[in-house]
């Protein structure tokens, strides 16, 4: 069978995997994520549960990951992103406000709030940040895109990707989540029944 694969392809697929590669293994950073992971532990010791909170893909992320802590690893989790909670609260306090609305409704002194955005920069995430950084609440992000950006400079711990394309930037938060998820749960395979 003859290969339908071009030039143009695999420059394409080279650059491409060679992207993930340098993410993945030449920037490779687990100081931060047993970071991330034992700030979850403390939460966890201290009767919190972790409130997971994105726009879009990253609200996706969230449900999986709040719904892979609390079954997986056994740490009680949430995601802010039920259509319901997002309308009602957006349409009352408008949509940049939604997100600070929910923490003051829903988190506790002792919950650890997670934001996920490739960007950084999503308003209503960034004023949940302001919210609970008022209020004392533990944060926690996962981003990309620019270095400095807003969310990651302003919470408490945080797992940046130095990529600026939205899928592999998502793609690296699916994983870091997961890793962390079996970190707790001791093995990367395991029965989930």
């Amino acid at each position: 069978m003859k290969s339908s694969l071009n030039i143009k392809d695999k420059k394409f697929l080279d650059d491409y995997w060679l992207r993930y590669q340098k993410l993945f293994f030449e920037s490779r950073n687990d100081e931060s994520i047993l970071n991330f992971r034992n700030s979850i532990a403390s939460t966890c010791e201290n009767n919190g549960r972790l409130i997971f909170m994105g726009n879009g893909a990253s609200a996706s992320l969230s449900s999986h990951a709040a719904t892979d802590f609390t079954k997986q690893a056994k740490i009680p989790s949430i995601a802010f992103n039920d259509h319901n909670l997002v309308t009602a609260l957006s349409n009352d306090y408008g949509y940049e406000n939604w997100i600070s609305k929910a923490i003051e409704y829903y988190s506790k002194s002792n919950d650890m709030l997670i934001f996920i955005s490739v960007s950084g920069e999503s308003t209503n995430l960034i004023n949940g940040i302001k919210y609970a950084k008022k209020n004392k609440i533990k944060t926690a992000s996962l981003t990309g895109s620019n270095k400095n950006n807003t969310i990651k400079i302003n919470t408490d711990i945080s797992l940046w990707v130095d990529s600026k394309a939205y899928n592999i930037v998502e793609c690296i938060h699916t994983i870091w989540i997961t890793l962390i998820i079996d970190m707790f749960v001791g093995h990367p395979e395991y029965s989930v029944n």
